[in-house]
């Protein structure tokens, strides 16, 4: 079995900074990548950053220059650094690990506020 957690979110004053942290765990030996994702109220889930094994990163173009995905250094952690927040920002964020043959896993969320 595999879990998904995420943790790290909050509400933060807009220019502020948050990070927040994904940890897949259970019977992984390895990811094809890992991938932050959030959901505004009344819009699409919609991709904000990833990294895949080898390093790689991606990120929406409404992010890139303000949020920083990496790796940690226990397997299986990444985190995302958000930088300069606005209220465009606020949204549910949810991490999605894509596992080799055996698929993706979602965790539960975590809200991010971006208010003053």
């Amino acid at each position: 079995q595999v879990q998904v957690v995420e943790s790290g979110g909050g509400l933060v004053q807009p220019g502020g900074s948050l990070r927040l942290s994904c940890v897949a765990s259970g019977s992984i030996y390895s990811f094809n990548a890992i991938g932050w994702y959030r959901q505004a109220p009344g819009k699409q889930r919609e991709l904000v950053a990833a990294i895949t094994s080898s390093g790689s990163t991606n990120y929406a173009d409404s992010v890139k220059g303000r949020f920083t995905i990496s790796r940690g250094y226990a397997q299986n952690t990444v985190y995302l650094q958000m930088n300069s927040l606005n209220s465009d920002d606020t949204a549910v964020y949810y991490c999605n690990a894509e596992l080799p043959h055996i698929g993706n896993y979602w965790g539960q969320g975590t809200q991010v506020t971006v208010s003053s």
